[in-house]
This record gives C-alpha cells, structure tokens and sequence, in this order.
C-alpha cells in the first residue's frame, strides 16, 4: 500500500531539525494548526478482528496513543517545509520514499514529517503512483538480488511466484543484470502475463495444479547443473498432513529448493520460521551453499547502511524513469475508500500493489 498526491498544492508549515514536511494530498492550503486526516489500525483487547479508523489530530502536536498504530509507509509528495538543518531538499521538490517503524505519521495521510535521510528526489517522468507503488518492491528486488546473491550477467535466477509485485519487479531487474531467469505461476492468468515478459523469461512453471515438480524442471532448464540464485515466495517445511491445503499447493518443499540450488548458489528465502534439519545443512554444506533471509527493513537499523540504502532508493527511482522497471498497480484510490481496500490487503486477497491518491 502506498500514497501519493495529486500534481500540485501546499500545506502545513513546521521546522524542526533535519525533518521535512510532505504533503501528499491533491489540492489545497493549510493553516500551520491544522487537523490532518489519516489512517490508523486499532489496538483491540477484547476482539481479535482487523480494525482499521479514521483519526483527525494536529500535525504539529501529534502524539502516539497506545492503541493505535499509523498505516501505510510507502509514500511520494511534494516538500512543504524544511528543518533548519536540511540539506538535501527544500521546499517544492518532489520526494518518495519509505516511513521508518517507528513513524508517528501515517503514509495515508495528507501530510506527513520525515527525516530527509528516508526520502529521495522523484524524478519528473516517474508518475506518483508508480513512485508510491514501487519503492518497496524495488528496495525488496535490490537486497535479494545484489546485497544478498551477488547477483551478474549470466546467472541463473529462479524467482518464485513471478506475477507477484516483488516477482515482478524482481524479474525486471535480473533480466537488466543479463540474468537467465526462470519463474512460477501460481494460475494461468500469471502463466500467461509471464509468457509476456519482454526479453522473455527461459521457464514458466505453472504450479497452480498442484502437479509441476519444479527442481525437476529447474534442473532440466540448467542441464542439471541447478540454478545460481533462487527467490522463493514461502516455502513448505513440514509433512503434507502439517501443512494447509493452499500453501501445499502453491508453495514447493524446503527439500526441492536445496535439490534444484547450484554449486554455490544462493537462496534468499522471505520464510521469516525457515527450519532446516541436520541433512539440510549438510547439503546445503556439501553445495558451498549459502541461505540469507530477505528482511528490508535491516537497512534503516544501522547509520552504517544509510548510505547504501539512499543509493537502493535513487536507483529504483532511475530504473522508473528509464522503463527498467514496469511495475503492475491497480487503479489509484481516493483516502475515503483506503480503509475497506487496507482490510482486503490484510487478508492478502489482492494481487497488484494498490496507491491511494490524495
């Protein structure tokens, strides 16, 4: 989920250090002690069910309470203001970028304060929706890629569940890197949006039925040999009696993922429970075979890795403006209708990344 403003428009004013004010909503001026509208999700002791609320608060004076917690991080707006001590933006320039954990601010919100070592300039061809809407994924696609698998023309990438938001733009990016890459589909819609890709990819192995051995046809694809870097979208780790019904469809084994890995290959897995026994580390050894976990968010954890992390962001902004990337958003929604689409996302019923328009 991600925000973004319309073309134009000014809002509230504050200074504060190395903070910047973004406005991301369409049009209109504001007071500096002005009511912002944004999204929150709702603490709730007594019902286990997703809630998500509408809550009005001065920008200025905002404050944290203890049940309520501010949606949406990926966003793209225009500078308001800036803090004594900024030094990379100023008032009028187009942003993006992506609100820290610990953000009092909501992304869905007209305005938001952030500190201008989490933003990046947009450039004028990249579309605000696209901005909002690819950021994440881009910085996601960069880790598992280039800081995880060191990834370089002529590799082979196996990127699970291709037609996804991350699989897309992970696949975007290998081919740009002069990788060979192959991808699951998880229906035959994916399947056929796959077949598509333009330059194409080497292998699309349709899963949705259940029947596809996927090493076999990795293995096949490489000449036995097995591919040099996988992307898994989740995996099964357990017997079929210990696992649900939909995630043994779609999802390969554990054991598959190390049989179809290459001599020195990497898998970079988004399994935050993965489980390996003694035999799967011993194959895991006997390959020289390495195993990184895809968690994005390490970035912002140390001072050391800023650096770093901004030239991700610039970059995923470049590969915009240049047609490298292609992300598949859906239609941009207006705020009044982001808390029913935030309670589709949460239930993980929806495919493309979804943009509300301010």
């Amino acid at each position: 989920m991600g925000t973004a403003p319309g073309p134009e428009g000014v809002g509230p004013l504050q200074k504060d250090s190395k903070v910047a004010v973004v406005k991301v909503q369409a049009v209109g001026a504001a007071p500096r002690q002005v009511t912002m509208k944004g999204l929150y999700f709702q603490q709730s002791s007594t019902s286990e069910e997703i809630t998500f609320v509408f809550q009005e608060r001065l920008l200025t004076e905002m404050k944290m309470e203890k049940d309520f917690f501010p949606v949406g991080r990926e966003v793209a707006g225009i500078v308001l203001d800036v803090g004594s001590k900024v030094s990379f933006f100023q008032p009028g320039d187009e942003v993006a970028g992506i609100l820290p954990l610990d953000s009092e601010d909501p992304g869905l919100c007209e305005a938001v304060r952030v500190h201008e070592h989490y933003l990046v300039h947009k450039p004028e061809k990249v579309a605000w929706t696209e901005a909002a809407g690819t950021i994440r994924d881009g910085v996601r696609a960069y880790t598992a890629l280039h800081y995880l698998s060191h990834l370089s023309p002529g590799k082979s990438v196996l990127i699970m569940d291709g037609a996804s938001a991350l699989g897309t733009i992970a696949i975007q990016l290998a081919h740009h890197r002069g990788a060979k890459v192959i991808s699951t589909a998880c229906s035959l819609e994916d399947k056929q949006c796959l077949e598509r890709c333009r330059p194409s990819i080497a292998r699309v192995i349709d899963v949705s039925n259940g029947k596809a051995q996927v090493a076999e046809s990795c293995l096949e694809e490489t000449g036995g040999l097995g591919v040099d870097i996988v992307l898994d979208a989740g995996v099964r780790l357990y017997s079929k009696d210990d696992e649900p019904a939909v995630k043994l469809q779609l999802l390969p084994h554990k054991h598959d993922i190390i049989t179809l890995l290459g001599v020195g290959g990497h898998w970079v897995t988004t399994e935050e429970n993965l489980q390996l026994d003694p035999p799967d580390s011993h194959c895991l050894y006997l390959k020289g075979a390495t195993v990184a976990f895809l968690n994005d968010e390490v970035w912002n954890l140390s001072n050391v890795q800023q650096g770093k992390y901004l030239c991700i962001l610039k970059d995923v902004m470049e590969k915009l403006s240049t047609g490298v990337f292609r992300p598949q958003l859906d239609e941009p929604i207006p705020l009044y209708e982001a808390k029913v689409t935030m309670e589709v996302v949460q239930k993980n019923q929806g495919r493309k990344k979804q943009v509300v328009q301010f």
